[in-house]
């Protein structure tokens, strides 16, 4: 058995399967906190890689497209705090690691595992009921229904419905995007026989997401009901087609505008902190993150 023991996690591995436990550092991010512990079939992986740094390494574990309804419903979107598939190595166990590698490119070769996409899911995704409030509201899911809940932040033309129930059976497609810069995040679902082009702010079966801490977790609710809808490989024609999002438009903005949307954002922010959303330390890196781009 091949083990490495680190503040980021501990990684096993018993010929069979991966082990792959968060660690209780502080530094551990929320997502991969409440994720748990995972069990990565040998059969799930297409491969393994330990990169070196001066004063922290890296291993990565790379799965076969379409094992995972996590990987699959962020897109590849995760960054690396929050990809349960890294594991952050200190300098003194370099050696750990590599031998660590060495052991699961062996046991790959050994039962000769292919690299090719699969056409079911070989992880069962995040456990049900689960239940996650960020951005504009709260995505609750019991493995057959989908709550969506408003707060005061939500715009009063989503909110004014009130409260969403969605069927499993009427889903077609789930994606989560955090939000990047200026652009807000999401989570969406995907009705059958109800496209919408509405922006997530208005889209009553999505949710907002800001940029803040709880953000990320939005990831699990969106790979809880990836994992219960048809595999990608196998989904009739047409729901894949209802699945695909709308190409987004390239916007036509000027210096102006962004200067504007800039201030807006200021104002949210002050807003936000007034109410006690926001901690005075996620405040003032926030704040300086906009003026910055001012």
């Amino acid at each position: 058995m091949a083990e490495i023991i680190q503040r980021d996690g501990t990684w096993a591995f018993d010929g069979d399967a991966l082990r792959l436990t968060p660690g209780r550092d502080k530094n551990v991010s929320l997502l991969r906190k409440e994720l748990g512990e995972l069990v990565v079939p040998l059969g799930a992986l297409a491969g393994v890689s330990f990169e070196q740094g001066k004063k922290s390494g890296r291993l990565r574990l790379r799965l076969r497209d379409g094992a995972d309804p996590l990987l699959h419903a962020t897109g590849g979107r995760l960054t690396e705090p929050h990809d349960p598939y890294q594991l952050v190595v200190e300098s003194d166990r370099y050696g750990v690691a590599e031998y660590f590698t060495d052991e699961v490119r062996n046991a790959l070769l050994l039962d000769q595992v292919p690299s090719e996409p699969v056409d079911e899911y070989l992880l069962p995704g995040p456990a049900v009921p689960l239940s996650v409030s960020a951005g504009d509201g709260t995505a609750g899911f019991d493995g057959e229904r989908i709550r969506l809940e408003w707060n005061w932040k939500t715009e009063d033309a989503k909110a004014a419905a009130g409260a969403r129930t969605l069927a499993l059976a009427d889903i077609t497609g789930v994606e989560w995007h955090p939000a990047a810069g200026l652009e807000n995040g999401h989570l969406r679902f995907t009705v059958r026989h109800a496209p919408t082009k509405a922006p997530p702010k208005y889209d009553p079966n999505a949710v907002e997401l800001w940029g803040f801490k709880k953000d990320p977790l939005m990831a699990l609710v969106a790979a809880a009901v990836q994992a219960r809808l048809p595999h990608p490989a196998r989904a009739p024609a047409a729901d894949v087609a209802d699945a695909r999002p709308e190409p987004p438009s390239a916007p036509v903005t000027s210096a102006e505008d962004d200067h504007d949307a800039l201030l807006r954002r200021l104002r949210e922010l002050g807003e936000l902190h007034r109410t006690g959303v926001l901690t005075d330390e996620e405040f003032v890196l926030a704040k300086q993150a906009i003026l910055k781009r001012m």
